[in-house]
């Protein structure tokens, strides 16, 4: 996975820590999640905010 896949992490996100309410987390907790994911692979550096909020809102969208 890649930062633009957005759904694909949010679904992984939510598999790996279904008890975890996503809107008590910040930036910085989400951006670490998503770089212990088993399938990431992408450069840390490449997240924006705008990347984040869109992983954040599929995610929400999985509950």
């Amino acid at each position: 996975m890649r930062w633009t896949d957005t759904q694909a992490i949010a679904e992984a996100l939510y598999d790996a820590h279904p008890d975890i309410n996503p809107l008590k987390l910040r930036f910085t907790e989400l951006h670490a999640m998503v770089l212990e994911l088993e399938d990431f692979d992408d450069d840390p550096e490449k997240s924006t905010e705008a990347i984040l909020e869109a992983i954040l809102q599929a995610w929400l969208d999985e509950l």
